[in-house]
């Protein structure tokens, strides 16, 4: 029984180290696979049922060691759409099943993957190297926010952005205390002022004041600019919003009020109008802040150059307009822009905080239109390996919880856990023990024919 034992015993030996070889091969074939994860070998004996001092030798058993939760090297990528996870997590993933008309079908069963070189084919689907499609969970434009919680195949349309008419204009600027003007002399009282006896009316007239064409260049010669800022109506067309700022009066120093004007009408002649007042004042108290406070101003039907954009809310916050000294004597105009925008077209996709997908259109929009999903697994190492570095749940991994804790990272990759050093040394010691599993075979061979040849 002994011979015999020792050889069979040898037999499993060298089984175990075949498997173990097999690993070895599959994890150097793979070092440079993107997102794969290394199988290692475990070793367990097997020891027959023989009293404690008639112990025989047992064999031995190989089995795979999943390392599902060993991270490899993040390195940079190229691709906007690329993406890697540190940390705990999975790319919730589903392989197409069939095609129809040019476009994939899929079965709705959820497959998981580390493998994050995700690109977008012809249909706006999001497929990583090995034909994987991404999974999330879509955004609401509206609102931002998540529209559920379960994921599904992530799809970009080449749909235009709709155009969005500006509906507010936020604008912050500090007013100097003594506009210099083409008129403005320090040595003449009030010669910063708007003279409104240079006009054939008066434009600060309550919500309804306007300077004619003919009084164009009085306006201009006393007041200073206010800046510009590019508007868009319903159909996005852009629009040019241009602002005056007119001082009106200074109460001997204790209360400075201002008027601010925009241009209606760039071609209008004669009586008609050319500026219009927005129809609010503007007063400053002796330390540079408004009293009262003016947080937003409504200018009801903003037309300009026969472009109606409807009522546009000025947006001051609760400080944005001041009156402090200025040696420039001019308008210093600290923000100023619209909530507006034309048309998009669409011209890329990427990964930005939060693991959200966002689309760039050509109107400089950015949209976001998923939320990544990655997921965590209470048993990493019991998950069944797929082709292509993809993993599916089996009854030991138990369900995919939501939520994991990993970051996801954009333009990035995650390598395979693979070291090619380690696994030599590996290689080493399993051709050793091979070849010590032999010279057992052929040893014991050796003794079993001494054996026979006693009988001889």
């Amino acid at each position: 029984m002994g011979i015999f034992g020792a050889m069979t015993t040898a037999i499993s030996g060298l089984r175990a180290q075949s498997f173990a070889l097999e690993h070895i091969s599959g994890n150097i074939a793979n070092s440079q696979t993107t997102g794969f994860k290394r199988t290692e070998t475990g070793f367990s004996d097997l020891v027959p049922n023989s009293p404690p001092r008639r112990q025989a030798a047992g064999s031995v058993d190989a089995f795979a060691r999943a390392t599902n939760t060993s991270q490899g090297d993040v390195v940079n990528s190229d691709t906007e759409t690329h993406m890697a996870i540190t940390g705990d997590g999975y790319f919730v993933v589903e392989p197409r099943s069939g095609q129809a008309d040019g476009a994939p079908l899929f079965s709705g069963v959820d497959n998981y993957t580390r493998r994050g070189d995700f690109q977008l084919d012809r249909n706006g689907f999001l497929v990583n190297g090995t034909g994987y499609y991404l999974k999330g969970v879509a955004i609401d434009p509206q609102t931002g926010n998540p529209n559920g919680s379960l994921p599904a195949i992530v799809r970009v349309t080449n749909d235009f952005l709709p155009a969005k008419a500006t509906s507010e204009i936020d604008y912050r600027a500090n007013l100097a205390a003594f506009p210099l003007t083409s008129l403005a002399d320090p040595q003449i009282p009030n010669s910063e002022l708007l003279s409104v006896a240079s006009f054939n009316n008066d434009p600060r007239a309550s919500g309804a004041g306007f300077v004619r064409a003919d009084d164009v260049n009085d306006l201009l010669a006393q007041s200073i600019s206010g800046g510009a800022v590019t508007a868009f109506d319903a159909t996005g067309a852009p629009i040019n919003v241009q602002l005056r700022w007119a001082k009106i009066d200074n109460a001997s120093g204790t209360a400075d009020t201002w008027n601010l004007f925009y241009q209606e009408d760039s071609a209008a002649t004669g009586a008609a109008p050319a500026w219009r007042n927005v129809g609010t004042d503007y007063v400053f108290g002796t330390n540079g802040q408004l009293n009262p406070a003016v947080p937003t101003v409504t200018i009801t039907g903003l037309t300009v150059n026969g472009n109606n954009l409807g009522n546009i809310t000025l947006d001051h916050g609760a400080n944005g307009i001041t009156q402090f000294a200025d040696p420039n004597g001019i308008t210093k105009v600290t923000n100023l822009s619209q909530n507006g925008f034309a048309a998009g077209e669409l011209v890329g996709v990427s990964l930005g905080e939060g693991g959200r997908l966002a689309a760039s259109y050509t109107n400089g929009q950015t949209l976001a239109i998923a939320e990544v999903s990655i997921v965590s697994f209470n048993a990493d190492g019991a998950l069944k390996k797929l082709d292509g570095g993809a993993f599916a749940t089996t009854q030991d991994s138990g369900a995919a919880i939501s939520g994991a804790l990993g970051t996801i990272i954009g333009q990035s990759l995650e390598s395979s856990n693979t070291d090619i050093a380690d696994e030599f040394t590996k290689l080493i010691i399993t051709q050793q023990a091979y070849s010590a599993g032999t010279r057992i075979i052929s040893t014991s061979d050796e003794m079993l024919q001494e054996a026979l040849n006693m009988i001889r």
